[in-house]
């Protein structure tokens, strides 16, 4: 047993003594380095000796002494660190894990979307690791401190001057606005949560059905809002912010919409997933997000379904002076009616509602002609089929085609009719939840 034991143990002594960056990153703390025994949880996660540990670590590591830093008004840094260890790039090494105790290694599904195949990999976790950015003499930690329900951690960034930081953080926020991923929000029970998505097949302007005039008034705001010299802003005096909601029947295009505006806006898009969960703090974490990645998209889905406790400071936050500068605000909902009146009746909250309408005739045909109906019937069977789909929305249409492809697949042959009429009573009965009508179903209680 040690002597000291009764001392503030100090289980960084042998910190001069770790070993250079190898492909085997050393522990800054190990549970066994003090003699005599394993570490007390006190003594194992002091929080300011391994602080210490880690700027003596680089100070040896570059020859130089080194400031800490924090970010305080997003994760802009931390999801970039995130993103840089998911695509491998070079430029970021692990350079030590933290306490041996703790998780250092992260497993994930994933998909290349280049090579189109899909698995589980193995990498440096986030928290409890070391990571340094050579060429910017940068390194980030999150070190684990124990909390009073478990582990939490801090995040600590850690750079050799504000020069080469402000390089750094630059640099990241390129490779950002490079990638085509999309970022996604989601109020979660334990806050707010930020993943990075790959950005699905792009969706062009002539693969949005709607009314034209429509269309016309939504990409016109969209070209103007994006384009590099902002001289329709500066020449009439508009502040550089919108806002947009799309209501509507479900299935009738608006997340299609959305799509295409992200896909050809050539500017960060953010999507946010409002739950139960959606707070104050998340409200103020997202939109200080969309301001850093400014000018951007961010589309707010199911919008309606706010909570309560938190629409005052929603509205009061569109409200604010700069909380939406440089933001295209993009919010969708399917119930319209449950729309708080308040987010339409001030200037600078949404600028103009949009309803997104089921298809009429000719459009319905020019849609089942652009998914391929008529490479199976003639023109006459498809103009029927338009005639005959009166109050269908554009994904019931998709699904007209859908089920056409599979007949004529199996059977040879296409009878539109019979798979409209089949498709009309299965609607008829979702809308009425007569799903089973015989006896022996009310027999089993299942009506």
């Amino acid at each position: 047993m040690n002597s000291n034991r009764n001392a503030s143990p100090n289980p960084f002594e042998a910190a001069a003594a770790l070993r250079p960056i190898t492909a085997q990153p050393p522990f800054i703390v190990r549970a066994d380095r003090q003699a005599g025994g394993p570490l007390d949880a006190h003594g194992y996660f002091n929080y300011i000796a391994v602080v210490q540990a880690i700027i003596d670590f680089l100070n040896r590591r570059f020859g130089t002494a080194f400031r800490l830093y924090y970010q305080d008004d997003g994760n802009e840094a931390w999801n970039g660190l995130e993103a840089d260890l998911s695509n491998g790039y070079k430029g970021v090494e692990h350079a030590a894990s933290l306490f041996d105790l703790v998780e250092t290694n992260v497993f994930e599904y994933a998909s290349d979307p280049e090579t189109k195949r899909a698995g589980y990999a193995i990498r440096p976790a986030v928290r409890n690791n070391l990571f340094v950015y050579p060429e910017h003499r940068v390194a980030m930690a999150r070190v684990p401190r124990v909390t009073q329900h478990g582990l939490g951690y801090e995040d600590l960034i850690f750079g050799e001057h504000d020069e080469a930081m402000l390089r750094f953080l630059e640099a990241m926020r390129e490779r950002q606005l490079a990638s085509p991923k999309i970022i996604v929000f989601t109020d979660t029970k334990d806050g707010l949560e930020q993943t990075r998505e790959p950005a699905s097949a792009p969706v062009t302007r002539s693969d949005v059905f709607m009314d034209e005039e429509l269309k016309t008034q939504i990409y016109r705001s969209v070209d103007e809002f994006f384009s590099r010299d902002r001289a329709f802003f500066l020449t009439y005096g508009i502040p550089y912010k919108r806002g947009i909601l799309l209501y509507g029947k479900p299935g009738n295009g608006k997340t299609t919409l959305v799509k295409s505006i992200s896909s050809t806006a050539s500017a960060p898009i953010a999507y946010w997933q409002i739950t139960e969960y959606t707070s104050s703090g998340s409200i103020q974490e997202v939109f200080a997000a969309a301001v850093q990645l400014a000018p951007m998209v961010l589309v707010i889905e199911d919008i309606d379904s706010m909570p309560d406790s938190c629409r005052s400071y929603f509205l009061n936050t569109l409200d604010g002076a700069t909380s939406k500068e440089g933001i295209y605000l993009i919010g969708t909902t399917n119930y319209p009616e449950k729309i708080d009146p308040a987010l339409m009746n001030r200037a600078g909250r949404f600028d103009r509602a949009y309803e997104v309408k089921s298809p009429n005739e000719a459009m319905r045909r020019a849609y089942l002609a652009y998914k391929g109906l008529n490479r199976l019937v003639d023109e006459d069977a498809v103009g029927r089929a338009a005639a005959a789909t009166e109050g269908f929305t554009l994904a019931q249409l998709s699904e007209l085609y859908a089920s056409a492809a599979l007949q004529m697949h199996y059977e040879r042959a296409v009878n539109l009719e019979r798979v409209i009429r089949d498709m009309r009573t299965d609607y008829d009965k979702g809308r009425s939840r007569e799903w089973m009508s015989d006896a022996a179903s009310r027999k089993l209680g299942f009506m």
